[in-house]
């Protein structure tokens, strides 16, 4: 039953938080013995899609026109001849045409988005292990972990990350830029701020946040906060045109 519509999510014009009770599921085209929770789309005012595929035993599901990332949560997810195992994770350019099964039931992060082509190139499909990429501090707290997935390469319009904080450490500043964001909080949780609203968040919440919107987060807690970030990049404002 339903606690008298009480629920964690909040919105405004430039942000929303989503959390794990409101999710509804419903298959996309191309999806078979599959599911998705979409998250964010053009529909909300986002530049790019996120959704959480749910897969039953050999599900699968098509790529489309858009690139794609792909960032298993449990389970195994086969890219084409490769089976990515939970913190692996894959790239495909526009297009691509690649066959995604899983293997047994899987829980995969997908981000969709229109290429921003520069000088006519497009990247090319890869896979990778986040275990694998060496951690960086964040710039000014040297106890964030971050770890960039995407090459820094010109050729990718956006970079997807994660970031890992130990229990009562934040943001060191309140951010407000151009980079839109979309985020899946992975494990933990703590407080975060978006424009002059503060949220709980927790594992299995998913953040949009609007160019500009006023942003900060502290992990609270006796155990790591830890999520997944999408930010558009690498594009000048008056020139990024998708394919």
């Amino acid at each position: 039953m339903q606690n008298l519509g009480a629920t964690r999510n909040g919105s405004a014009h430039d942000h929303f938080l989503l959390t794990p009770e409101t999710f509804v599921r419903a298959p996309l085209p191309g999806m078979k013995q599959a599911t998705a929770i979409v998250h964010a789309a053009p529909a909300s005012g986002a530049g790019f899609t996120a959704y959480t595929v749910e897969f039953e035993s050999g599900g699968r599901m098509e790529t489309g026109v858009a690139q794609m990332f792909i960032y298993v949560l449990d389970g195994f997810v086969t890219i084409d001849n490769t089976t990515l195992s939970p913190n692996q994770y894959a790239y495909l350019p526009p297009a691509s045409g690649t066959h995604i099964a899983a293997h047994g039931t899987a829980r995969a992060l997908v981000i969709e988005k229109l290429h921003a082509g520069l000088d006519g190139q497009t990247p090319e499909a890869f896979t990778g292990d986040e275990q694998a990429v060496d951690p960086m501090p964040l710039e000014g707290e040297p106890d964030i972990e971050v770890r960039q997935l995407l090459p820094r390469s010109i050729h990718f319009d956006f970079a997807v990350n994660t970031m890992t904080y130990p229990p009562g450490i934040a943001l060191p500043m309140v951010e407000s830029h151009i980079m839109e964001h979309g985020l899946l909080m992975l494990a933990g949780g703590g407080i975060y701020r978006l424009g002059d609203k503060w949220y709980p968040t927790k594992a299995g919440d998913f953040i949009w946040m609007a160019p500009f919107c006023a942003q900060w987060f502290g992990a609270l807690g006796k155990t790591p906060a830890k999520y997944i970030i999408y930010k558009d990049w690498n594009r000048h404002p008056l020139s990024s045109q998708p394919e």
